[in-house]
């Protein structure tokens, strides 16, 4: 017998063999059967046609439940806000620190009253746990609340952040060539607003962090100096602050110990110690060698006296250093700026200069090799000129007259064609010559007229640079897109990038020039 699902009824199947089966089917008058009938009452109302049961539809059908229903039905409601702001959280870290110096003053009335018992060594044993404990807790507290303090400054700066970000000045596309600079963060420390921001440089490793060193070129206004640490996701206050018996005036991050600063860092020396360089107003180069326990100097060269100076005045009146700058490739050459106007090409492996260059009528600014093209030098001065040079002629290559005194210049680390520089009026100067090599792509102010930048740097990473004025006060800013961008290549090649495309486009500037 097979069950037909259309008739809902068995039926006999024909040409079928016999087939003993094992099933679950027990009769009703058997004894198993009888028993499982009187338990589930199913012998006086069985409503089917056959005298055998099932076994499998003997179990019991659990009752349905659903999860949903084992809740409330209205769960009650909260509403809650606060608020966390700079003074709330101060607030916070005094009353804590007043909770750590009570406990810890309790804890040694109490070694103080125990010393008879226990003796001396029990109490220093105490003392060294207590204060190991303390200061793992606060180094666990200072980096809960600096997270705390980026968040907070999050929220506050979120719309600069978002600047940052996304935002691209679509108006480029009606300037032309011309760009424009986007102000983001400004950090200030309140202490120091009377030191002019002297030096700054950004971390290698950490994109986010840059130095500021403060301190003062002027003799009259010869006061301490502070080397700052900031970082844009926290404007208000330092990362890291160092004050100095002098004014900071150079500032150099090692590029892979990105913890150690000083002048301007060299490649270290046969036994591993790290060296720097330095110049200054006696006219002497030095390098120096940090040793383990002390600093170690040695007289490189000397900077030869000024023009029209009597022979026996020559070691009265020196030429004093003012800037100093590696080259790239050949870590062994390096130029330096005087406050004459000159610049001398020298060698770590001579005593002599190589070569020396009429750069200005006044004392240089800056001077700085092109981080691409090995041959290129860029100089600025308080004539109010920007030079850039072929260092194989006598003369500049590009001469750029900005209308004020040159403080800083600087090149863009993405292209060999891109510069900057500040100026005493407040301005910051942005130029491509690989687009115009005649005048700026952007002029724009950036503090009020009364106040001089005095530094420019820009980020290794992001497009943006950030500038110093004569108040401590650091400004960042973003580069519109038509600062930043490749010149158009020609109709069927790809665009290129790399150092080599960088060197030949400076190549082909000078080609021309020449």
């Amino acid at each position: 017998m097979r069950f037909s699902f259309k008739e809902c009824c068995f039926k006999p199947v024909a040409d079928e063999p016999d087939i003993e089966i094992e099933g679950s089917l027990v009769h009703k008058d058997s004894e198993e059967g009888q028993i499982l009938c009187a338990e589930k009452e199913v012998g006086r109302k069985s409503k089917t046609l056959f005298s055998c049961i099932t076994t499998a539809t003997q179990t019991t059908i659990n009752p349905p439940r659903e999860v949903a229903c084992q809740t409330e039905s209205q769960p009650l409601l909260v509403n809650y806000s606060a608020t966390a702001n700079q003074w709330e959280i101060y607030d916070f870290y005094q009353e804590e620190l007043q909770k750590r110096t009570s406990s810890t003053k309790k804890d040694e009335k109490e070694n103080e009253i125990a010393e008879g018992a226990e003796g001396v060594h029990g109490n220093l044993s105490l003392l060294r746990d207590f204060t190991d404990k303390s200061d793992h807790d606060l180094a666990m507290l200072s980096t809960a609340a600096k997270l705390l303090e980026y968040a907070v400054n999050e929220n506050i700066n979120g719309d600069i952040i978002a600047d940052f970000k996304h935002f691209e000045d679509e108006a480029d596309e009606f300037r032309g060539d011309k760009g424009t600079l986007l102000p983001l963060w400004e950090f200030q420390y309140n202490k120091v607003k009377s030191l002019p921001v002297s030096a700054l440089c950004w971390n290698k490793k950490y994109n986010d962090l840059f130095a500021v060193g403060l301190g003062s070129h002027k003799f009259t206004e010869l006061e301490c100096g502070m080397l700052l640490f900031y970082t844009w996701r926290n404007n208000n206050h330092p990362e890291f602050l160092f004050n100095t018996d002098s004014g900071v005036m150079c500032v150099d991050i090692h590029e892979q110990k990105s913890h150690l600063v000083a002048v301007k860092w060299w490649e270290d020396d046969l036994y591993g110690n790290h060296t720097f360089f330095s110049v200054s107003a006696d006219g002497r180069v030095v390098s120096w060698t940090l040793g383990k326990y002390e600093l170690f100097s040695t007289n490189i060269i000397k900077l030869p006296p000024m023009d029209k100076v009597p022979d026996d005045l020559n070691n009265v009146i020196v030429t004093a250093g003012l800037t100093l700058d590696f080259h790239k490739q050949k870590p062994y050459h390096f130029l330096v700026g005087t406050e004459a106007g000159k610049i001398h090409k020298g060698s770590t492996h001579y005593t002599r200069f190589i070569k020396t260059y009429e750069a200005h009528f006044r004392m240089v600014s800056c001077v700085r090799w092109n981080p691409f093209n090995p041959k290129v030098f860029i100089t600025c001065g308080m004539d109010w000129r920007v030079n850039i040079w072929d260092e194989t002629t006598d003369s500049p290559v590009f001469t750029f007259d900005l209308k004020s005194s040159v403080m800083d210049v600087a090149w863009a680390p993405y292209s060999s064609t891109v510069f900057a520089a500040v100026t005493a009026d407040g301005k910051v100067h942005v130029f491509d010559l690989s687009i115009n090599r005649f005048e700026a792509l952007c002029q724009q102010r950036v503090v009020s007229t009364k106040r001089h930048l005095t530094c420019i740097e820009f980020n290794p990473v992001h497009p943006i640079i950030i500038v110093g004025n004569d108040r401590g006060l650091v400004i960042s800013l973003k580069l519109s897109p038509n600062l930043r961008k490749n010149p158009k290549e020609e109709k069927g090649k790809e665009p290129s990038t790399g150092a080599e495309v960088e060197i030949a486009k400076m190549e082909k500037l000078l080609i021309l020039m020449r």
